[in-house]
Order: C-alpha cells, then structure tokens, then sequence
C-alpha cells in the first residue's frame, strides 16, 4: 500500500502566516523517503469555492483572495479532500499533508491564528457524500484548542474529535484533554494512550485525521517541553491505533509550529514511519 505526501510549490514563495517559511526547502529535504516504491508526492489543486461556501461566509472566501497566504488556504484544503479521499478509496494507505494557512481555527464566519479556511470539514463533507462513510476521527495535538473545527463538528455524532489543548471537557464525541504549561514526551504519550486511543477503538472510524503541531516543541512558541523525538513516536502511536481500528487509512496535516529546523528533523522520520 502506498503512502501519499502532499506539498504546494506555492509554500516556497509564499511563507504561511505565523508559520513562516518553514517548509522552504520541502519536498526536498524529504530525501530518500521519496526514492521508496511505496511513496508517491502529489502536487494538488486548489479546493473549489462551491464546496467553501458550505461551511464558510463568501465574505470570508472573498478576503483571502486578497491576502498574500491566500493560495497557501486554498490549496492546503484542496489537498485535504483529495487526500482524504484517495485514503477512503483505497487508492493510498495513509498521507502526510503539508498544509499552510489552513486549519483548526477557521469556523463557519471566523477565523484567526495563522489558518483561515477549515481543512477537515470539506474534506469530510466530500468523504461522506461520494463514499457514504459514517463515524470519522479528528485528533488535534497542536498547542492550542481546535476551537474552529469545534464549532463545525461539535453537533456531529458521527465524527469524534480529541483536542490536546489546555482544558478538560468530554462528553460522548467532543473531548478535550488538558496536557498542562509542561509536559514531557512521556507524559503526553501516556495521555494520548489513556484519553484518544481507547475512545477510537470504541468508536471505528472509517479514517483518522490527525492535526499535528509541532509547536509544543522545546523552543517553538507554544514550548510545553517535549523533544523533537516524541512526533514520531506519537505517530508510531495513532499508525498502529490505526492499523487497528480502520485499516490503517490515516491522514497527518501539519499543524502549528514555526522552527524550520524542527519541521525539517521531523517530518522526513515521521514520512518514514507512515511508509514503514
């Protein structure tokens, strides 16, 4: 089965906002990761304003366009339903989407923080009218609360949403976890065993989309303490979580994090362990 990597071009003459430029010299730096037989880089189409306008204001839409990140929004959700999709349909086992200006803090009239359109809701819109899949996943483990994708999902029972922020809440299909100001790699390790992969082996989605942030990173600027080493163990946790409740279908969209060096360390081992 392959693994798909999904990266724009435009992420190098346009630098996200508050993310900057920090998937510059991406794909590049992916290496040998794109020389295996199971990896295929997809360069992807912006998404369509007919499917925006079923979750966000024209008024919203409108702006970006004038925006210089506005492409990076566009594109980044694009590649969300088209990856999401080609996972659903057999086509790839798992994708790891670089993604800028797009993400959990875009609602239906509002967004801020650095992501602008929502990624997850179309692409889970599109995943359920073409394939009529039912029960979804979304874990969010950038620093802040997924306060956006909150708002689109949080009367939907067939999508189960676990946000790693910094409050407790749960009720049956919206959770957030606190993790705290600190941390460390085993400690949130052992949270997200104890708080996000029991509820999706209760659950089985049909897919699991994963928010990643890396701006919990020592020394990024939502610092909480952990090492540039727990990313791909946590994503050697969701995998095998995956591989046992959906057939491995499982989507990684980068989120938070501003140091290029993180990002460069990281996302190649983490490409690997989704190849592996």
């Amino acid at each position: 089965m392959t693994t798909g990597i999904f990266y724009s071009h435009i992420f190098k003459t346009s630098p996200g906002p508050v993310v900057g430029p920090k998937f510059i010299n991406f794909p590049e730096v992916l290496g040998d990761v794109l020389k295996l037989p199971n990896v295929k880089l997809f360069e992807h189409e912006p998404v369509s304003e007919d499917l925006l306008l079923k979750f966000h204001t024209e008024q919203m839409i409108e702006s970006l366009k004038n925006r210089p990140y506005g492409k990076n929004a566009f594109y980044s959700v694009g590649a969300c339903v088209t990856a999401s999709k080609k996972i659903i349909s057999g086509e790839l086992k798992n994708g790891l989407l670089f993604n800028s200006a797009s993400g959990h803090h875009a609602g239906p009239k509002q967004a801020w923080g650095g992501t602008y359109l929502n990624c997850v809701a179309p692409a889970v819109y599109s995943l359920r009218e073409t394939f009529n899949v039912n029960n979804l996943s979304l874990l969010d483990t950038d620093c802040h609360h997924g306060d956006g994708d909150r708002e689109m999902f949080k009367h939907d029972s067939s999508l189960l949403h676990v946000c790693f922020c910094d409050s407790s809440y749960a009720d049956e299909t919206n959770v957030c976890v606190g993790v705290g100001w600190r941390s460390n790699n085993n400690d949130y390790l052992d949270l997200v065993r104890k708080e996000f992969i029991p509820r999706a082996k209760k659950f089985m989605p049909a897919m699991i989309f994963h928010f990643l942030g890396h701006d919990t990173c020592e020394g990024d600027y939502g610092d909480i303490g952990l090492t540039q080493d727990f990313f791909i163990e946590l994503v050697k946790e969701v995998k095998e979580c995956a591989e046992d409740v959906c057939q491995g279908r499982y989507l990684i969209i980068t989120g938070g994090g501003s140091r290029r060096d993180v990002a460069e360390y990281i996302f190649p081992r983490i490409a690997n362990v989704l190849a592996s």
